[in-house]
């Protein structure tokens, strides 16, 4: 038996570009009328305004293949360019986009997708049930090593396939009829269609793919099938949409263009704003103080945080009173107002803002404030703790951070803020990017900084980095009982036990306290007032389908 499925799916935290304006003159029909003396008439000239926005991607594209392109740099034009099965609406909900009907079983292992029959590639062919097939199998191609694969393993043999021991007709995907795309999960999996919305899952033109295997690769050759189509490429210079007139949801898009530079220098773009030049600019660091009140300022959420990793199987952080006392005598208010100064929002657990639960609340005003500056618990706690391990002196203390200004401003205010309130003196190591990363990937650090950007826009994506033995944990830490409310969540099909489990997770893995959060991410930006309707999701991409220029 079918039932339609609610499409009540949170989504989130990404990143944003810039963009500016122009116009010309259009629907010009001069008449001439000769009279008796020979005097010409010209009519008034008809002069229709060309809504034209202009943005800065930065830096060229990674790649337009939605299966490679896994990068802000990509994914914010891909977004536009191109659109799977649900996109999020202005709410950051999944809802149907290139398919009308969504169909599931009740075990929830069943989705069955009905493509919209005036769903169109940018080259008016129709969009087809097998180009999703196509798509979704070049991604998960161990020859396409695409960046994104993992996020598919939901889908019955898509891992086996991706890590080279199934087959491709071993994944649980089929086109049922030339409009119909069904997929199967090994589990019920809540979060489905919200992950789906990520480029990776976008459908690619099988004709087009099949007769030239780099379609992809220039502005002639590209097609795709959402709101905008590529028109120009000029490659490390610039590229340029225009309205998708095929498009299903055509009537919906306002802008007539977006033309995008690649400008990849913070002050740089924040003139060409100031000139005219574009029409959002992100906000040099150097000017945050006097930007930060500015009225054309957006300060947005973005799903992700400033965190750090106790080792916890390494002393004195194996005792869980140690890690709670050096965890709340961080103050997380003070380091967002005079150490980032970026308008973030000070993280009181780990999962950020901008989820939004089934009733209709912010995941984090219901979790509630998990984690706060509390000097004289701190001490009480760090006592207890010690009296514990039977310390008289607590064992040595190593901060270690990645080579950058804002991660040694951060940790410079740690450990001052560890000597104040605790008593403790906590060496400070400075190490080069990837030789961090790897090692602590190898648990070679004590204490050392991280940070968490999701993949999709639900809170188990960061959850579950803590479940035991996952390559994402990095603390040692393994809790029975936090693995197997993690379990449940992902089985979990009735959405109000599903959030009550989540927000469960986060305040276990609060009082245990294997990492402490700093400060959630945000997105800061400078937009014209002429400017209007852009999405920012805070899940990874911007979207341009509702934007609008006066």
């Amino acid at each position: 038996m079918k039932k339609w499925l609610s499409l009540f799916v949170v989504a989130l935290f990404v990143l944003v570009l810039s963009a500016c304006t122009a116009t010309k003159d259009a629907g010009e029909t001069p008449k001439t009328n000769t009279g008796n003396e020979g005097e010409e008439k010209e009519t008034a000239t008809e002069t229709e305004t060309e809504k034209v926005l202009k943005l800065n991607n930065g830096n060229e594209p990674t790649s337009f293949d939605p299966s490679v392109g896994f990068d802000a740099v990509s994914w914010n034009a891909l977004n536009n360019l191109m659109e799977g099965l649900v996109r999020l609406s202005k709410d950051h909900v999944a809802e149907p986009a290139t398919a009308e009907k969504i169909d599931v079983t009740e075990d929830g292992l069943t989705y069955t997708f009905t493509i919209r029959d005036d769903a169109k590639w940018s080259n008016g062919e129709p969009v087809l049930a097998s180009d999703f097939v196509y798509g979704w199998l070049h991604m998960l191609n161990p020859e396409t090593a695409s960046p994104a694969a993992f996020l598919s393993y939901f889908i019955d043999g898509a891992e086996a396939y991706n890590s080279g021991e199934g087959t491709a007709e071993d994944v649980a995907i089929k086109a049922l009829e030339e409009k119909v795309f069904e997929v199967k999960l090994n589990a019920p999996t809540e979060a489905f269609l919200n992950i789906i919305t990520n480029p990776s899952f976008f459908p690619v033109n099988e004709k087009v793919a099949t007769e030239n295997a780099t379609w992809f690769t220039e502005a002639d050759t590209f097609v795709g099938n959402g709101p905008f189509k590529l028109t120009a490429w000029e490659h490390d210079v610039s590229f340029t949409f225009a309205k998708n007139e095929n498009y299903w949801d055509v009537d919906t898009v306002k802008l007539d263009t977006v033309e995008w530079a690649m400008v990849d220098d913070s002050n740089t773009e924040y003139q060409m704003y100031e000139t005219g030049e574009l029409d959002v600019s992100g906000v040099p660091s150097e000017l945050a103080d006097q930007l930060m009140n500015d009225p054309e300022l957006k300060n947005e959420d973005q799903a992700g945080l400033y965190f750090y990793r106790f080792n916890v199987s390494q002393e004195p952080f194996t005792n869980k009173k140690i890690r709670q006392a050096f965890g709340i005598a961080v103050d997380q208010q003070e380091i967002v107002e005079f150490v980032t100064k970026n308008g973030e929002k000070p993280a009181e657990g780990f999962i950020p803002y901008g989820f939004v639960g089934p009733d209709g609340k912010e995941f984090r005003e219901t979790a509630g404030k998990l984690v706060g500056f509390d000097a004289e618990k701190a001490k009480t706690l760090l006592a207890e703790g010690m009296a514990e391990e039977g310390y008289t002196v607590l064992p040595e203390v190593t901060l270690t951070y990645s080579t950058s200004d804002t991660h040694k401003k951060i940790a410079e205010a740690l450990q001052s803020k560890f000597k104040e309130v605790l008593g403790v003196d906590v060496t400070l190591q400075n190490v080069e990017a990837s030789v961090f990363a790897t090692e602590q990937k190898e648990f070679k650090y004590q204490l050392s900084r991280s940070s968490f950007l999701f993949d999709y826009a639900d809170p188990v994506n960061a959850l579950e980095s803590f479940i035991t033995d996952s390559s994402m944990n990095r603390t040692t830490w393994s809790n029975a009982e936090f693995d197997k409310l993690i379990a449940d969540i992902k089985k979990e099909t009735d959405e109000v036990k599903r959030w009550e489990m989540l927000i469960q997770a986060d305040a276990l893995l609060m009082d245990e306290m294997p990492i402490f959060p700093v400060h959630y991410y945000n997105q800061v930006t400078l937009e014209k007032p002429t400017i209007s309707g852009i999405v920012r999701h805070p899940v990874g991409y911007m979207d341009l389908k509702w934007a609008d220029k006066e």
